[in-house]
């Protein structure tokens, strides 16, 4: 998300969040300038793994986001996202300075459900431990003996999920050595991901229960500096192709209309090859109004070094997250050079 979004989560968190004689909104003011006191990237960081799986309460930012491209034993296909945010009103670490936010959603073409949580740091309503692997907020879990098998449980009103993830190939450091830079200005995150993963569970939805299969990913992100002032949103994509290989692209879009395209290739083995700015392109084919909102939901996906020349479709064009900030979020289905599926999000329509 870019830092305005993020700004405007913060500022909400915070609002909803108040305690007697504290807004911690005052907390999020000036994310978009200033990580002082905070820890910075580093691209001599190399990441040590179970420890890396659990917080860095040293950085302002960072997220545990899973989503999974299912089957149904219907035939009918669906999606689930679960994404666990942490950020930290104020330097030092300290339990009680962090705030944590869960957004959850399933979906299918013609349905998107999803629901939204908050809660303080220190108070052991939502946390997360490396060994053995747990992240939660509420009843929301994901859970096991490591972060390579867990167990992963939301609800909503009338829908909840029961899935079991397990990894099948290697974590997988994004950019150089898990050093991503976001923009030319050289802003960046520790980044990493799990796109190996082979799920099984239940949906539980409105018209009743229905098991599924399919492959899942995971996406592990930390910093402290925002995007550059001048990045209004972002187009990102991970996607599962034939033959075993995975693709994560996304462009950061600019107030002047250019971009700059972040990508990985990544091997059936689970070897990376970074994609520099200009590498991977990103061009929107079919448009449609969403939550009044006129948003991207075919994209052209080209990496002439890999021979990708390809297109994601929304599997449901409606895959509005009604979140405190809302965004699109949602499953696509990939066609052309390869064939697959995968997720795509995009923030800053509004």
């Amino acid at each position: 998300m870019n830092a305005r979004v993020y700004a405007h989560i913060l500022s909400v968190i915070g609002v909803l969040l108040t305690v007697p004689g504290t807004v911690l909104a005052q907390g999020f003011a000036g994310l978009g300038s200033s990580a002082v006191g905070f820890d910075l990237p580093d691209p001599d960081t190399r990441f040590t793994f179970p420890e890396d799986h659990g917080a860095h309460p040293e950085f302002r930012i960072e997220w545990w986001y899973l989503t999974a491209n299912l089957t149904g034993a219907d035939g009918e296909d669906y999606g689930i996202q679960w994404t666990l945010f942490r950020n930290a009103i104020a330097p030092g670490g300290a339990p009680e300075d962090q705030v944590w936010m869960a957004h959850a959603a399933v979906s299918a073409p013609d349905m998107h459900l999803t629901a939204e949580r908050f809660a303080r740091g220190g108070l052991g309503q939502a946390g997360v431990t490396a060994t053995p692997f747990e992240a939660w907020l509420d009843e929301w879990r994901m859970a096991g003996p490591s972060l390579a098998d867990v167990d992963l449980t939301a609800q909503g009103s009338d829908w909840a999920y029961d899935l079991t993830f397990s990894a099948t190939g290697p974590f997988v450091p994004q950019g150089q050595n898990g050093y991503s830079v976001k923009s030319e200005e050289g802003l960046a995150s520790q980044y990493y991901s799990q796109p190996f993963y082979e799920v099984t569970g239940t949906l539980t939805l409105p018209s009743g229960a229905v098991d599924v299969s399919g492959q899942g990913w995971l996406d592990r992100e930390w910093s402290s500096q925002p995007l550059a002032p001048d990045q209004t949103g972002w187009d990102w994509v991970s996607l599962h192709l034939d033959g075993g290989a995975k693709l994560m692209g996304y462009r950061l879009r600019r107030a002047d209309g250019t971009d700059y395209t972040v990508g990985t290739w990544i091997t059936a083995d689970g070897a990376p090859t970074p994609l520099n700015d200009g590498e991977i392109t990103m061009t929107d084919e079919r448009r449609a109004i969403v939550a009044g909102r006129d948003v991207p939901v075919a994209w052209a996906v080209a990496v002439p070094s890999h021979g990708v020349d390809i297109r994601a479709e929304a599997l449901g064009d409606q895959s509005w997250m009604e979140a405190a900030v809302p965004y699109w979020e949602g499953p696509v289905t990939v066609e052309g050079s390869h064939s697959g599926r995968g997720y795509l999000e995009m923030t800053g329509y509004e």
